[in-house]
């Protein structure tokens, strides 16, 4: 049986990805970074920008990911080839999600929360640990269910 390399894994989540609801993630991920930093400002405590863009980012990724293997059966053969390894392989395919959120987090952390370089490398690693989890967990959900209809 054939390997697939790490290039060749890249490229079969990136397929996956293809077919992610972008603009609803945008949405969602938007709403929940105002909802959380208006959050900030009526609760006691001070308001964290940098936290609030950084829970939006996690949720943009999320919706995107798990949006994105929602439905294997649709779109191009290519891309439901892709989804189908997505779900075969979940823990593989949230590997790139976690850390294309984790990449994401790194300037908002280093920037507007005015981290140093290693407390936002930190804080973003983390970040991208709980997409990861959280993404590979609803795809084997996912995956499980999918088996259980056919």
């Amino acid at each position: 049986m054939n390997e697939l390399t790490r290039r060749d894994e890249m490229s079969l989540a990136g397929a996956a990805l293809r077919g992610a609801p972008w603009k609803t993630a945008a949405i969602s991920g938007g709403a929940v970074a105002g909802v959380g930093f208006l959050m900030g400002v009526i609760l006691p405590g001070p308001a964290d920008l940098a936290w609030a863009l950084c829970l939006g980012i996690r949720v943009f990724t999320l919706v995107a990911a798990i949006g994105a293997i929602a439905k294997p059966d649709h779109g191009d053969r290519v891309t439901q080839q892709a989804r189908r390894w997505s779900l075969r392989h979940p823990w593989r395919f949230a590997l790139y999600p976690g850390i294309g959120s984790a990449v994401l987090m790194y300037p908002v952390q280093l920037v507007i929360g005015r981290e140093g370089v290693f407390g936002a490398a930190w804080d973003a690693l983390w970040g991208g640990a709980l997409v990861y989890l959280i993404t590979a967990v609803l795809a084997l959900s996912m995956r499980r269910r999918a088996q259980d209809r056919g």
